[in-house]
């Protein structure tokens, strides 16, 4: 992973509100989440939630999946786990033993 990218993703989920709604999405596994189910846990307005959403999704941290009038939020664990190899794979290489 490009350290941009992986930046990106952090910087996304820096933010306290966004982070609260990604702990929603990867809770709820693989099915996804109703984005207004989130709005109601988490009491967030509707506009502001759109926003934030939409930031995670172009750190590619989640994606949408329309079904009938509900629309879901799904986490993209994939990118999840290769920012968390990012932050792991260089762990004390530059440490002597």
């Amino acid at each position: 992973m490009q350290i941009e990218v992986a930046a990106k993703a952090l910087k996304e989920l820096g933010h306290v509100t966004r982070l609260a709604i990604y702990r929603q999405v990867v809770k709820a596994g693989h099915k996804g989440i109703p984005v207004g189910e989130i709005q109601e846990r988490l009491d967030i307005p509707g506009s502001t939630l759109s926003h934030h959403i939409s930031s995670l999704a172009s750190a590619n941290l989640i994606e949408q999946r329309r079904e009938g009038r509900t629309l879901f939020c799904v986490a993209k664990y994939e990118h999840l786990d290769g920012v968390i190899h990012f932050l792991q794979d260089e762990c004390c290489i530059d440490e002597t033993c």
